[in-house]
């Protein structure tokens, strides 16, 4: 099997939620490939990390003119086509909106690499959203499934993947297609997955009550973030040209029993609540899809569980919580400043004192320079799944509790 190579890549819409996790997997998988990106917002507000490991420009690809000339400036040899309008749920109240957006600025790229005689290996990046309500009897899902898009959104999609494919067998151009079935992204709350996680972080450090969601019943294939951006690579280093592949798990899961994960890997207690808000006017009810194509063509496979999966899903979450509320350096011997959200507590210890805290607070004990006794020993709690750190400047050790 012949991998492709390449020396520079442009990703559309890079600074969306997939575009940056996909830059961050090129990146890491090769640091020599230039990674250009577009982006709709100004280049200052761009993360900083995003912007060391990319080259960002920010342009309107609805602008014909300037996506030509923007890629016959920078040539690239490669494009992962994400840029979209990505909210299946909103979609449905904005469909002008995102339907022009969608279909233009993907006509307006293929039109404009046609134009100038590049080529570029395309990677369209579809979605298993173009397949609609598929009737048990015709599941797993195949490639050559008849499209039946529900929402605005899965339409413009659908124009999308169906433009790329006379683009390619009328005009040549080198366009691989991909139907990505569900993934967990912890950059987009607009998809149960994230928004159960976050909503059960914030329910572990009071900052909400009631967990809300919309449809339980949905049976989705769920693969991992990390999974889905190397299938992504793997379509530009093996796929190929011509082919549509869809990309999923082996297995399907509710999002009821999605939930119910995440409920479980909580060590608080977890009530919910249907909101009529966070339902969709028309829903997808089953979506197993068929990936032994893509597996055949390219030797990919999933190697993260959905367990683990909504567990990873879930530390990431809370560690970005924690990140906003990181407390501030303190000077020595003083109690160190923190943000309003954190109680402060002083506690005065005498020698051989035990002190037991749970792990979810954030804790310190003050130099020795200190008028203050030190504790002989601390225990803190760890919630399961939390990654445990040992001091650099104190002798701390894991020990497992029966």
């Amino acid at each position: 099997m012949k991998n492709r190579n390449f020396k520079n890549c442009l990703i559309t819409g890079i600074t969306g939620s997939g575009g940056s996790y996909l830059a961050e997997h090129i990146n890491n998988k090769n640091k020599k490939i230039k990674i250009l990106g577009t982006t709709r917002k100004k280049v200052s507000d761009v993360n900083q990390i995003l912007k060391k490991i990319s080259s960002i420009s920010r342009l309107n690809l609805q602008n014909f003119n300037l996506t030509k000339k923007y890629l016959n400036k920078t040539k690239p040899e490669l494009i992962f086509h994400i840029a979209s309008y990505a909210d299946v749920r909103k979609s449905f109240f904005s469909p002008i909106k995102v339907i022009n957006n969608n279909n233009k600025i993907t006509l307006n790229l293929l039109e404009a690499v046609r134009k100038l005689n590049i080529k570029p290996l395309i990677i369209l990046c579809s979605s298993s959203e173009v397949y609609g309500n598929v009737n048990k009897k015709d599941q797993p899902i195949k490639e050559n499934q008849l499209m039946r898009p529900l929402s605005p959104y899965a339409v413009s999609k659908s124009f999308q993947d169906l433009l790329s494919q006379v683009y390619q067998k009328s005009y040549g151009l080198k366009i691989i297609i991909t139907r990505m079935f569900s993934y967990t992204n912890g950059r987009r709350y607009n998809l149960f997955q994230s928004s159960f996680a976050k909503q059960i972080v914030e329910i572990e450090n009071n900052k909400r009550k009631i967990l809300l969601h919309g449809n339980l019943k949905s049976l989705r294939s769920i693969i991992d973030i990390d999974d889905a951006m190397e299938a992504y690579w793997l379509t530009a280093k093996r796929g190929k040209v011509g082919e549509i592949y869809n990309i999923g798990g082996n297995k399907s899961i509710s999002v009821k029993d999605a939930l119910e994960y995440l409920i479980n890997f909580s060590y608080k207690k977890i009530y919910t609540q249907k909101d009529k808000k966070l339902i969709r006017v028309k829903d997808i009810n089953l979506q197993i899809p068929s990936s032994k194509k893509f597996r055949k063509h390219t030797s990919w496979k999933p190697k993260v569980s959905i367990k683990n999966s909504l567990l990873k899903l879930l530390i990431n979450e809370r560690k970005k919580f924690k990140k906003s509320y990181r407390e501030k350096d303190g000077k020595p011997g003083n109690v160190a400043q923190t943000k309003k959200q954190f109680k402060v507590k002083t506690l005065n210890f005498s020698k051989g004192d035990l002190l037991i805290l749970h792990g979810n607070c954030v804790h310190g004990s003050f130099p020795n320079n200190s008028k203050i006794s030190r504790p002989l020993y601390s225990v803190s709690y760890l919630p399961i799944g939390e990654k445990f750190i040992p001091g650099k400047n104190a002798q701390r050790k894991r020990m497992k509790i029966n």
